[in-house]
């Protein structure tokens, strides 16, 4: 007999059939007060050795039908290592099968990042000492703004993710950063502690992320569009965030994210922003082009168009900030799929890979200040 459960921290799907082992339906749940869906994370349990098949049929809706094109889930046994299963997308269902490796597996779009790990992270990141701790603010759902400073330096430097709680990836970079900081012996990171100073905020969306949600908050706000006007009531992750940056200023900024239709790693700028400047725009080149040196997962020729002169989002993140503090702000964006130039077939895109690339993100920006 085939069971589903998406009743956890992260979970998302609902069971339409499940009478028949090699025609499992279901469907992805929407964000709460939005019309996002693309995410989804169930554990499935049926006999070791059997073969399953599962239809998504609302996947032709989704945010990003693009995001289903050469895309393959992620399956795993032990919730640690995450690897990929044959998936097909076709006439508007996302179909995966598999043959059971134990009675229980976990499926997800990528692999999940629950509210637990994180909390864990940031509790073994205060307590190696080289970090101080602030709570932000609250959520709309009353959870807190976990907030981590790193250093003493005089450059004011932030990065933040999971704008987007479905873009797990994201986090799994931050932990790579954290774990990088965390060493007292690395040298890259001693140098970073005396040049800069670090914000860190791991989880802007900690509502959505628990929620199970794609895109959005408690109440439906996608963060990432509300950086010129949040709200205390509807949109106060960012207004905590901001806060705390007026108050610190901002040199350097990351927003991190994930891309569903894009196999690559890449950054996006803040070229149409009003006032842009040429430092502005060299920093942004000369960052790009020392993160391309350091990692061969990382490219340049690939990303999303530059928006015309004085044409920028300010609503966005990466084009407020850069406007706002005259910093060189930029968007980090990930795959969902895998990286054409450096594939992996087993696990694509994955945690590790994610976290590898956040500490190559982190010598990037300790050699751009040493310039």
């Amino acid at each position: 007999m085939v069971a589903i459960d998406s009743l956890f921290d992260g979970g998302n799907i609902i069971p339409l059939s499940l009478e028949d082992p090699s025609d499992i339906r279901v469907e992805i749940r929407k964000d709460a007060q939005s019309d996002f869906y693309q995410w989804f994370s169930f554990r499935l349990s049926h006999d070791a050795g059997s073969a399953i098949r599962v239809s998504i049929t609302n996947a032709g809706g989704a945010a990003y039908v693009r995001g289903w094109e050469g895309y393959s889930a992620v399956y795993s046994v032990d919730g640690q290592f995450w690897q990929r299963m044959p998936t097909q997308y076709k006439d508007g269902v996302l179909t995966m099968t598999l043959v059971m490796p134990a009675p229980l597996v976990h499926i997800a779009y990528f692999a999940p990042y629950p509210l637990t790990r994180h909390r864990d992270m940031i509790s073994q990141a205060i307590s190696t000492g080289r970090f101080a701790y602030r709570d932000l603010g609250k959520t709309v759902d009353g959870r807190a703004m976990d907030y981590l400073r790193f250093g003493s330096g005089p450059k004011q430097v932030w990065l933040y993710a999971r704008q987007h709680p479905g873009e797990t990836m994201a986090q799994w970079w931050m932990e790579g950063v954290l774990d990088r900081l965390g060493n007292p012996e690395d040298p890259i990171t001693r140098t970073l502690a005396t040049q800069a100073t670090l914000h860190l905020v791991p989880n802007m969306n900690p509502d959505g992320s628990f929620r199970g949600h794609l895109r959005t908050n408690a109440v439906g706000v996608n963060l990432n569009r509300v950086w010129d006007a949040p709200t205390q009531e509807r949109s106060p992750e960012v207004f905590h965030v901001k806060a705390a940056m007026e108050e610190s200023g901002v040199d350097i900024a990351l927003d991190v994210h994930g891309d569903e239709a894009l196999p690559y790693n890449f950054i996006a700028g803040f070229e149409g922003i009003p006032n842009l400047t040429p430092d502005q725009s060299e920093g942004l080149q000369r960052y790009k082009s020392l993160l391309a040196q350091i990692s061969p997962d990382f490219q340049t020729k690939v990303g999303y168009p530059a928006a015309p002169a004085g044409k920028a989002n300010l609503s966005m993140s990466t084009n407020y900030v850069a406007h706002r503090f005259g910093a060189v702000a930029m968007t980090l964006e990930m795959p969902f799929k895998d990286t054409i130039d450096t594939p992996h077939e087993d696990t694509g895109w994955s945690p590790h890979r994610s976290a590898l690339l956040g500490r190559d993100c982190l010598q990037a920006i300790a050699l751009f200040l040493d310039a």
